[in-house]
């Protein structure tokens, strides 16, 4: 499972390492896409998989789900672990998520998320004064 926050840079090529740790759990081939909040979502294909399915079966007739759809797979792309653990982020991802030197891993269970450390710092301001109200509206799920 993907679990911890790791601070990594990312090369002139666009290029980023995987902590060492996450690198079994994604194997050889993974999915990255757009995240919901201005992040990016990178997948292992066990998990990729049942989540297309899922966003898939969506109505076509609705348009948030055609939205939703197009959003999860229209740059979408296919990465491949290197030899050095690295992951090639295409540049449209990498500008849609603000990506430029550095970047924050985040492990999310059965994924991962990549953040810009300006865009996770005010996440994590949110978290922390609102923490405790998501915490209170979520409870019922638990």
């Amino acid at each position: 499972m993907f679990l911890g926050r790791y601070n990594h840079s990312l090369d002139a090529k666009g290029r980023v390492a995987i902590p060492a740790r996450f690198r079994d759990l994604l194997g050889s081939d993974a999915v990255i896409t757009r995240g919901i909040d201005r992040c990016l979502s990178l997948y292992p294909m066990d998990a990729w998989n049942p989540l297309a399915e899922k966003v898939s079966s969506l109505s076509i007739s609705d348009p948030d789900a055609r939205a939703f759809r197009r959003m999860v797979f229209a740059e979408a792309a296919n990465v491949e672990l290197d030899k050095q653990g690295r992951i090639n982020i295409p540049s449209d991802l990498r500008q849609f998520a603000g990506l430029d030197t550095e970047v924050l891993i985040v492990g999310m269970h059965t994924y991962v998320e990549l953040w810009s450390p300006e865009a996770w710092a005010t996440q994590a301001e949110m978290m922390e004064q609102e923490g405790s109200s998501i915490a209170q509206r979520l409870a019922t799920l638990i």
